[in-house]
């Protein structure tokens, strides 16, 4: 049975202060404080493993108690530690269930975007999870001549992309949840997520989208599936897209179904 990732660290979580308490009391532990907690992180990490949560979880279980007990040393009023909550939740919110933390696209991976559309075509662009709107605004600049929209689910990057993005006409942003917007209009879909939703993804964009019409993943290829491109950024990172055609090539006539415009051949 597959369990949720919030529910697996609860259980890893108490599997560590299980472990770590059963070590203090059978006097396999010296009697300081740094002892039990480092002993219930190793725990964490252990039972993190054996339930296969994702990689990043694990190195949320060793620093999580080691880093609770370096706070309460600290002697903050509980007023910074809701603050910091609230911000946090603004800023990531439902990142601990769909487990797509925050990304942020630079402009050379706007760059290399905007040269999958062909001059001259004005294509329809969906960018899926658009945070703070890292990739919409440097394309908005290099492609006016297409519509580039957003979807966000988190309050905080939202209402951020909307201030900043509020000099381009060609950008429309929206919070809420993409996979309950139908996808069959776009010419484009951008997804900067994380190998966890992109079966998903690929299963909606081979149900929705039209042929001719263009999925690209940065970073994270859909597992199984042959990218029929994938395109080197020249950034730091190393950053590559894998651009996918889910409902296949565009038919021989070269215009999409359903579109005024073919986008790629």
């Amino acid at each position: 049975m597959r369990l949720p990732p919030a529910l697996k660290a609860l259980l890893a979580q108490l599997a560590g202060w299980a472990v770590a308490i059963g070590l203090l009391r059978a006097g396999l532990l010296p009697g300081q404080a740094w002892a039990l907690v480092l002993a219930q992180a190793i725990a964490a990490v252990s039972a993190a493993v054996a339930l296969r949560s994702a990689p990043w979880w694990r190195w949320i279980h060793a620093g999580f108690t080691p880093l609770a007990a370096l706070a309460l040393q600290l002697g903050l009023h509980p007023a910074w530690y809701l603050a910091a909550f609230a911000l946090l939740a603004l800023v990531y919110w439902s990142s601990f269930r769909t487990q797509v933390p925050l990304f942020l696209s630079n402009p050379a991976t706007a760059a290399a975007v905007a040269q999958l559309v062909p001059p001259g075509h004005s294509a329809r662009v969906l960018d899926l999870g658009s945070g703070t709107g890292a990739l919409l605004r440097p394309l908005a600049r290099l492609r006016p001549d297409c519509r580039l929209e957003g979807m966000e689910s988190a309050p905080a990057p939202y209402l951020l992309s909307r201030l900043l993005s509020r000099r381009h006409p060609n950008i429309a942003l929206a919070r809420g949840d993409f996979w309950q917007i139908p996808w069959t209009d776009y010419d484009l879909i951008y997804a900067f997520l994380s190998p966890v939703p992109m079966p998903e993804v690929w299963r909606k964009a081979c149900a929705e989208l039209r042929p001719g019409a263009l999925l690209v993943s940065n970073s994270f290829p859909v597992e199984g599936i042959e990218p029929d491109d994938i395109i080197h950024v020249a950034d730091r990172r190393g950053t590559r897209l894998y651009c996918y055609h889910p409902a296949g090539p565009l038919p021989p006539d070269g215009r999409a179904v359903g579109s005024p415009v073919g986008l790629l051949p």
